[in-house]
């Protein structure tokens, strides 16, 4: 018995000194889950157990830029340009007839039908003669112009393709500051690149890029040819169109701003349906109400808008509305600057009478005022 015990000790003894030499010269040997392979003579790498099928990392965002990614588009733009003095005889008698030279742009896209629209950008594809989308599986086609809304800096494209991949919409009034996003398009014409963020700031406005501003800010970087392309969320649904940039070197400075997909899908349905964009108007000059202008207007508000003017036989001046009128709500939707009036009223339905309530002189006051279209400045073009 007393033999046994000794071969067991030795036993024993001789596995736990094998033990530590390994944990102290190859501890990777002793971790589970993973194999050790000579990548090359002398060099030994840990190569990591395959997930399982299906199976995606938390921190992963590829799902949603599998669903997303094909249905963004590259935008080549070309547009013949003439030297400025042409007209110029004198100038064609001495350098003779200048041929005109073409002018490349790039911006980007994304195909919301399955009938091959795409929106973008108005200024992506303002001017152009001819315009290309090609999209990730190579495919290219020649787009006609089916609309264009320059108020919003939006346009809708058509393309003639079969088995388009389509990107479905994401609510964007639903979206809250710190959410997930990404954005997809083709900087600098390197090809498709996406770059992750969040939501940084919602309803920018003020900005002096479009008439009409309410945009998300988001920090995922967005640089020249971004312009057009698509912010998703971690769905890979659309949640904005990609727009601007504030930056002092033209590259992306961390501060982008996206239409959101709300705004899109209006101005989207209205070009398809009409041609164009039909806006309210009202013909007021709105002021953003300071305590000073509500003191002297004896306004007992803190937000609302001032009326400092109105169009003569305008449709507020018809509803009676009066300068010094303080705006604060618009059928049942809360007024607290002049952007947001603006907003407000631009999507009214023309002729359809809506309850203004407003502050005059301290007093509450309701009253109806019935939209007219907007004089717009919208161009459309068929290619």
């Amino acid at each position: 018995m007393k033999r046994v015990w000794l071969l067991f000790a030795q036993v024993v003894t001789v596995l736990l000194a094998a033990y530590f030499v390994v944990a102290t010269l190859q501890p990777q040997w002793l971790k589970p889950g993973k194999a050790v392979l000579p990548a090359s003579p002398g060099v030994a790498v840990i190569e990591a157990p395959p997930s399982a099928p299906g199976d995606t990392p938390t921190a992963s965002f590829r799902n949603a830029v599998k669903r997303a990614a094909p249905s963004v588009v590259s935008i080549n733009t070309s547009k013949n340009t003439r030297h400025p003095n042409m007209n110029d005889p004198w100038f064609r008698f001495f350098f003779g007839e200048q041929n005109a030279q073409p002018q490349a742009g790039l911006g980007s896209g994304v195909i919301v039908s399955a009938d091959g629209y795409v929106l973008t950008n108005n200024h992506v594809i303002e001017g152009a003669d001819e315009i290309e989308v090609v999209l990730t599986d190579a495919r290219a086609a020649r787009a006609k112009v089916v609309g264009t809304d320059p108020d919003s800096d939006l346009a809708v494209l058509k393309i003639d393709l079969p088995n388009l991949p389509v990107m479905a919409f994401a609510d964007s009034d639903a979206s809250e500051v710190g959410d997930r996003v990404l954005a997809i398009g083709n900087p600098f014409g390197v090809g498709q690149t996406v770059t992750s963020g969040i939501v940084s700031a919602l309803g920018r406005n003020q900005l002096g890029i479009n008439t009409y501003e309410n945009f998300i800010q988001t920090d995922a970087a967005i640089n020249p040819g971004n312009s057009g392309g698509a912010l998703v969320n971690i769905d890979g649904a659309l949640l904005g169109i990609n727009t601007a940039i504030y930056s002092r070197s033209g590259g992306s400075m961390g501060i982008g701003f996206a239409i959101p997909s709300a705004t899109a899908r209006t101005v989207l349905n209205a070009i398809v349906r009409d041609g164009r964009v039909t806006r309210g108007w009202i013909g007021i000059e709105p002021s953003d109400l300071t305590p000073q202008l509500a003191q002297t207007f004896g306004a007992n508000v803190n937000a609302g808008v001032i009326v400092t003017g109105v169009l003569q036989n305008g449709p507020a001046a018809r509803a009676g509305l009066l300068p010094g009128d303080v705006i604060t709500q618009i059928g049942d939707q809360a007024v607290r600057n002049s952007a947001e009036l603006l907003t407000r009223v631009s999507q009214l339905q023309p002729g359809a009478p809506v309850a203004f309530q407003l502050i005059r002189r301290g007093q509450a006051l309701t009253l109806e005022v019935t939209p007219n279209v907007r004089p717009s400045q919208q161009r459309t073009r068929q290619r």
